[in-house]
This record gives C-alpha cells, structure tokens and sequence, in this order.
C-alpha cells in the first residue's frame, strides 16, 4: 500500500479549519483536518449524480443559469456542464482560493478541465 504524500494544505475562512491535499499514485484526495476525507479522484459518483439530477428539468430551456456551491475536485461542475448546453451559464460558489488552484494545477485532468470551459463562471 503506498503512504499519501501532502501536496498542499490552506485555511477555511472564517476559521473554519483546514484543508489538505494529498496524492498516493496517480489517486488525490482533498482531506479536512480531523475530519477525515471530502473527496477522491477514484470515487465521485454521488458528485456526478448530483448534476445530473440537479440539471435534468433544465433540459430544453434557453440559456439556463445553475449555481454550484463549492468545486471540489470539479466533478459535479463537469456533470452540469454535460447536461447543459452551449448557450448555458455555470456558477461556482468557490470559498478557499486553493481549491481553485489545485484543481488548475493538479485535479483539473480528472474531471476533463471543467474550469477552462467557457461556461463556468468561479
């Protein structure tokens, strides 16, 4: 079993804790400080499932506009903008400006780049 290696940590505002990143292989993982594990490159169904559902009766509707509150590792954001169509409007609800980063430095791949699509708005 390969360790987990820390890439990053950062600060949630308003004291809120802390995030870490870290890799084992080619697997990231986003933990909080005694909390355990948010979110992993290998398991991301349910952030998936969420756009999916959350989008479904917008299917058909001229230019739709969908609030994503947080981006993680950009799963959910890469659903959304798979059920939306070209003419639609995708806002992300971003609180740590790390998770940004570390989705363009070294998440962004996983999720098929959802932040340099057009349609995203952080």
């Amino acid at each position: 079993m390969k360790p987990w290696n820390l890439i990053d940590s950062t600060e949630i505002p308003a004291n809120g804790g802390e995030l870490r990143l870290y890799q084992r292989g080619e697997e990231y993982s986003i933990m909080i400080v005694g909390g355990g594990e948010l979110m992993n490159t290998r398991m991301h169904g349910s952030e998936e499932a969420l756009a999916e559902l959350g989008c479904a009766h917008l299917d058909g509707q001229p230019q739709p506009r969908v609030l994503i509150g947080g981006l993680g590792m950009g799963f959910t954001l890469a659903a959304a903008l798979a059920q939306l169509g070209q003419d639609a409007e995708v806002v992300v609800a971003e609180l740590v400006p790390a998770v940004v980063s570390w989705n363009q430095q070294y998440l962004g791949g996983f999720a098929g780049y959802p932040l340099d699509d057009p349609r995203t708005i952080v």
